[in-house]
């Protein structure tokens, strides 16, 4: 019998071989994506998940995805996607077409940390630091952005 290490691995299935981080890895991304599709439950999932990342060797992951058909692009599933339920978040996608992104909400907070200054300044009876100009900063940034993205829709 040959000792060397060749002949050690030419004589050992994959299965005697040992697994890496990135093999472990990969089954885990595989284990995440069924669960994501409802294939298994959350129970499930963590049992497989668990075993996938104590595999030492290939023979390990014997069983973890064998009952898990192929993933198929949802352009060829027969399964179509569900709507989006009513009242449910918005896509980055949708929210670029529908309305500005985080203009409006950073300009209402600007206006409430505005009011809080006022009130508190009027209490005390003298003109404290204008804090809420700092709040002004996200709304330059978001507002540089949109004209932004709207030069690149010219272009």
């Amino acid at each position: 019998m040959n000792w060397t290490p060749a002949g050690m691995l030419g004589s050992m299935g994959r299965e005697g071989m040992r697994a890496g981080d990135a093999d472990r890895q990969q089954v885990a991304d595989q284990l995440k994506k069924a669960l994501d599709e409802g294939r298994l439950d959350l129970g499930e999932y963590d049992e497989r998940i668990q075993r996938a990342y104590g595999a030492r060797t290939f023979a390990d992951f014997d069983g973890l995805l064998d009952d898990l058909p192929g993933t198929v692009p949802v352009q060829k599933s027969q399964i179509q996607p569900a709507p989006p339920a009513p009242g449910a978040p918005v896509s980055a996608a949708a929210e670029a077409h529908g309305r500005r992104s985080g203009v409006q909400p950073a300009i209402g907070l600007f206006l409430l940390c505005t009011v809080i200054w006022g009130i508190s300044s009027l209490a005390s009876g003298e003109a404290y630091y204008f804090w809420p100009a700092w709040v002004l900063i996200p709304v330059a940034f978001a507002v540089l952005a949109r004209l932004g993205d709207r030069d690149k829709r010219r272009h």
